[in-house]
């Protein structure tokens, strides 16, 4: 099923650019110059996306809280368009899930479509996928016995880290075995996406019977250990937490499971784990003592809009207060917490302190981004 928007706009230039992009995204286009008409159409059909000129804040802020009522479209995202910051507090607060700042061009509102695009076909997906570290001898054009590493499996595909970039829309063969399973996977898969850090995202196309029943039989049986791995751990503290902001749901960092499974090459799919998402990711960070210009290079493994799970040999004691610095090809975030869980020699689990809008919008973009690349198509 096609992915569907409706931009609320009465401004041509605006439409036509918005437009545009939503068209590259896949996703197709209506647009309604009038809030009361947008509300009529928001009550009787469903919408991926709603992208709404905030010109008019306050009906704009009254579409956003009806549209937070409707059955319908009550997880449709939100992309506001708006002319200063003096807005975002109100209209986040309201509801809506990313900020385009006007006068609307190709550069300012690309990267958050996308990146909304990316969460709109996340909730689309229906399969459970299982993050996991294994090695993978893949194929493709004229490369034969190419090394690469599993990322996460699910019934439909694949992500993978190769050291090469494949060729676009290639068609690639795999042999691999499972983590504790000494059978051979065999099959084939199209690309389907692929990032500049080498991760790619394959969609299976070709799947012999023993290697389907081989690999659903892992997806369940890990699911499953992954499941009581969770019911057993321990709840982390509550002491040294800030109050959430308004409209924020806060969760404090807690172990990750990946720890109680890392020799099994086993981790948590994240966004499979709690009710706010945490998302998988490999991402490069530098974490700061606050107050202190000293960086430490670390890996994010897992983020989601309340803390992340930084990977370090030398965790700081907890309750530290912290800034982290992710740089990305599209963005920069700079963000503060605090440290609630330390695993020596292992990584340290941080709650974001995330006291303003943009605080919350770039974590939200950060998480939508991950998700889009980390998405099959």
């Amino acid at each position: 099923m096609a992915l569907t928007s409706l931009v609320v706009c009465a401004e041509k230039k605006a439409v036509q650019v918005l437009g545009q992009i939503l068209k590259e995204l896949s996703i197709e286009v209506e647009n309604c110059e009038d809030l009361s008409a947008a509300a009529s159409r928001l009550a009787e059909q469903h919408y991926d996306a709603l992208v709404l000129d905030c010109k008019d804040q306050a009906a704009a802020m009254e579409l956003i809280a009806t549209v937070r009522k409707l059955a319908m479209n009550r997880g449709t995202l939100i992309i506001a368009l708006v002319d200063g910051r003096e807005q975002v507090r109100d209209i986040f607060g309201q509801g809506a899930n990313f900020i385009v700042y006007k006068p609307v061009s190709v550069e300012r509102a690309g990267s958050s479509l996308r990146a909304a695009r990316g969460l709109m076909r996340r909730e689309k997906r229906g399969k459970l996928r299982v993050s996991l570290h294994a090695p993978a001898s893949i194929a493709y054009a004229s490369a034969e016995n190419v090394a690469a590493t599993l990322l996460d499996l699910s019934e439909d595909g694949l992500a993978l880290q190769s050291e090469r970039r494949l060729p676009p829309r290639c068609k690639v063969y795999f042999h691999f075995s499972l983590p504790g399973d000494k059978s051979t996977v065999r099959l084939s898969g199209d690309v389907v996406w692929q990032d500049s850090s080498g991760r790619v995202g394959i969609r299976f196309v070709d799947v012999p019977q023993t290697s389907r029943r081989t690999m659903n039989e892992w997806i369940k049986s890990s699911q499953a250990r992954l499941a009581r791995a969770e019911r057993n751990a321990p709840k982390p503290s509550p002491s040294h937490t800030h109050s959430p902001t308004p409209n924020q749901e806060q969760e404090p960092a807690s172990e990750p499971v990946a720890a109680r499974f890392a020799g099994l090459g086993l981790s948590a799919s994240s966004s499979n784990r709690r009710i706010q998402s945490r998302y998988a990711c490999r991402l490069g960070a530098d974490v700061f003592r606050l107050g202190e210009g000293v960086p430490h290079r670390c890996t994010l493994s897992d983020i989601s809009s309340g803390g992340c799970y930084v990977e370090t040999p030398a965790p700081f004691a907890s309750h530290t207060a912290v800034e982290i610095v992710v740089r990305t090809r599209d963005l920069k975030l700079r963000v503060r917490g605090v440290i609630q869980v330390v695993h020596p020699g292992f990584g340290m689990g941080v709650q974001f302190n995330l006291t303003t809008a943009d605080d919350r919008d770039q974590v939200s973009q950060l998480i939508a981004c991950q998700s889009s690349e980390d998405s099959l198509a």
